[in-house]
């Protein structure tokens, strides 16, 4: 396999191929990112989300808002608020800011409910200024883009965006699922069939200060301090990334039921929870 690595939206990317891809084919998947990335990174001041913090819309949205926020909505949903895109201004108050500051506010700002923004037909409006951060799901919503693209060229590759990781091909992946707080460990081996994707996530891998990570709670404004670390296996890596931050927060059998997912996730104690057609082996 040959393996293309690069960095793009403020981590490492690496996409496994039998064959290198061809320059129009890697031309378009940067293309691809920095059009993403220009919409909603609230790192950069001329991206869209960044307009949407600072004036009065409405706004105009690219096509993937309709499943991007339709999945927030139902998260929301399913997690009474705790997962929120308005989380942004709170996370830059607490220091994970555009600047990476990673200094915290005396008192960071509230998250605004979700009420306050109304997408139709393409168009979000909001009823004050609010910072968006789609952390939760946006990667895996562009490696699923990425996918689309590369899959132009050969069906069989693995797209890894250092903890999002979707798999196309004719075998099945081992990957071992990191302790979060041992990185020589494993709690156990996921195996993804093609066509599947993986998604990780751990208060460790974003964290500052005292007791301070990038996994907030919408309802009180601070990061959680339960569960530790998640994985799960969805048919689409933004659905798994998305389900990879709920389940910090949501009644692991209410999100079994909602959506079609298999889970593991760790709690700050050490207890391992995992749902009972979990792909692969669990050691704890």
């Amino acid at each position: 396999m040959h393996a293309w690595g690069f960095e793009a939206i403020g981590t490492a990317w690496q996409i496994d191929t039998p064959e290198p891809l061809a320059s129009d084919v890697r031309a378009a998947v940067l293309d691809r990112i920095d059009a993403f990335d220009q919409v909603w990174s609230r790192f950069r001041p001329d991206s869209l989300v960044s307009q949407i913090a600072s004036e009065d819309g409405p706004w105009a949205m690219p096509a993937e808002a309709d499943r991007l926020l339709g999945l927030y909505a139902a998260l929301a949903d399913a997690t009474d608020g705790a997962v929120n895109p308005l989380v942004g201004r709170t996370l830059s108050d607490l220091g994970y800011d555009a600047a990476y500051s990673l200094v915290a506010a005396d008192a960071p700002a509230d998250v605004p409910p979700w009420s306050t923004l109304e997408l139709v037909a393409g168009s979000l409006r909001t009823s004050e200024p609010v910072l968006i951060d789609v952390g939760a799901a946006g990667k895996g919503l562009l490696v699923d883009e990425v996918s689309r693209i590369v899959d132009r060229q050969t069906h069989q590759f693995t797209i890894d965006a250092s903890g999002d990781l979707l798999h196309s091909g004719v075998a099945p992946l081992r990957i071992a699922l990191e302790h979060p707080l041992d990185a020589s460990r494993a709690i156990g081996i996921a195996e993804i069939a093609p066509g599947d994707a993986l998604c990780a996530s751990a208060t460790n891998r974003r964290s500052w200060g005292d007791g301070l990570h990038h996994v907030v709670d919408a309802r009180t404004g601070r990061p959680t301090d339960d569960v530790v670390a998640t994985w799960v296996v969805a048919d689409s890596c933004m659905l798994a990334d998305g389900l990879a931050t709920a389940h910090f927060f949501g009644d692991p059998a209410l999100l079994m039921e909602r959506f079609e997912h298999q889970f593991v996730r760790m709690h700050a104690d050490g207890r391992v929870q995992w749902s009972p057609d979990f792909p692969g082996e669990i050691f704890t």
